[in-house]
């Protein structure tokens, strides 16, 4: 529920307001926000003031801006914005530093807590990402693979790990993109993580955490090799 403004600093209430119709998902990511005009009678305040507050969440990740399309919701919270903004200055090293940090714990977690449907989730990622291999449908793979692992960390039943993770998602999908530009050979067959289902299955969190250690590892070497290029 839009509130009217009543005290003194109403740009800063004003963005307040805004970032909590984002963050409880009243805004969507993705999509425009309302008309100026909507916007300004609702908030009750003048079109310097809106205007200044999307101003300060653009400029803070929440919000974007585009010639000729208007202004649209860029993240869902704050740490996902400061997420984004972050990555674009750290290197993909760092990125895969915090996926085998969270990741591994995620899959012990989940060795340990995994209940029937979240095996029955995992098991038909693996489906749909074998059938997506076959038809060669690269960018359908990629999305099924990053469900495999969000699914991995809900499976952990930490949800404090869940939410660490969710911001990352996006950036994950541009890791995968970012390596696929640079001519990295995209095999699906190593993608499928069928070993980590199978450790996650059998309850056995040494094999789980073993097995992304191995992974990330694997990329890593993939990634210095391609610095050094």
């Amino acid at each position: 529920m839009i509130q009217k403004t009543n005290r003194m600093n109403l740009v800063e209430q004003v963005a307040s307001q805004i970032e909590q119709l984002i963050e409880s998902g009243s805004w969507q990511v993705g999509e425009r926000i309302p008309p100026e005009m909507e916007l300004m009678e609702k908030f009750d305040v003048s079109r310097n003031t809106l205007r200044e507050a999307i101003r300060a969440l653009v400029h803070a990740g929440l919000l974007e801006t585009k010639q000729g399309s208007g202004t649209t919701v860029r993240s869902a919270n704050s740490l996902g914005a400061a997420l984004k903004r972050y990555v674009k200055k750290s290197a993909l090293l760092e990125i895969l530093d915090v996926r085998l940090a969270l990741e591994k714990q995620a899959a012990q977690l989940a060795a340990e807590h995994r209940t029937e449907a979240d095996l029955a989730k995992l098991e038909s990622y693996i489906q749909d990402s074998l059938q997506a291999a076959k038809n060669s449908n690269r960018e359908r793979f990629i999305e099924l693979d990053i469900s495999f692992h969000k699914a991995v960390v809900v499976a952990s039943n930490n949800q404090l790990l869940i939410d660490l993770y969710e911001p990352l998602l996006e950036i994950i999908y541009s890791f995968v993109e970012d390596l696929m530009t640079m001519n990295v050979p995209f095999k699906f067959e190593e993608e499928l993580h069928i070993e980590l289902y199978t450790a996650i299955r059998s309850q056995d969190k040494v094999a789980a955490a073993t097995y992304v250690e191995n992974y990330m590892e694997a990329l890593r070497k993939v990634i210095v090799k391609l610095m050094e290029e």
